[in-house]
């Protein structure tokens, strides 16, 4: 088995540069204006998947730059640990897309918001394996290994 991967200021710049990225990607695509001419259901319902949508997925991603931004603060030495640990957490996936309501958007939209998603997930992992300071859980055929061997030597 590995040892444990910590994160870095490299690994933060590259989804930081990323996530900057996706933000534009996104700002661009939720343009309300002439979005609604394409909607093939009711125009005030797909108004409203819009509207959530877009809300849901700028929000996620301005958590995701923020927890960035945290994270550079640290490694740039204008935050402590303890801040960090403190404020520093990735929200709960409150800004989870309605599935009913990406139904109604456009293949680019919901492409975009998937994007966006994937890379809140990816953020999520990497904050709960910071929070528990990156410790390696044993893989489950590892662990199954050592308590046949604990039952063998009590035999």
């Amino acid at each position: 088995m590995t040892g444990p991967t910590d994160i870095n200021p490299h690994i933060v710049e590259a989804l930081y540069n990323e996530a900057l990225t996706l933000a534009d990607d996104v700002r661009g695509s939720f343009d309300l204006s002439g979005r609604l001419e394409d909607a093939s259901q009711d125009e005030d319902i797909a108004r409203v998947a819009l509207s959530c949508e877009a809300l849901r997925t700028t929000t996620r991603m301005m958590h995701i730059i923020a927890w960035l931004l945290n994270q550079r603060a640290f490694f740039a030495g204008e935050i402590t640990q303890l801040q960090l640990r403190r404020h520093g957490r990735l929200p709960s996936r409150a800004s989870r897309s309605d599935p009913a309501q990406t139904a109604l958007l456009s293949p680019e939209l919901r492409s975009i918001v998937t994007t966006t998603e994937r890379l809140y997930a990816r953020i999520e992992r990497l904050d709960a394996a910071w929070q528990d300071n990156f410790r390696m859980q044993p893989r489950a055929v590892d662990r199954l290994r050592e308590r046949i061997g604990q039952r063998l030597k009590a035999i």
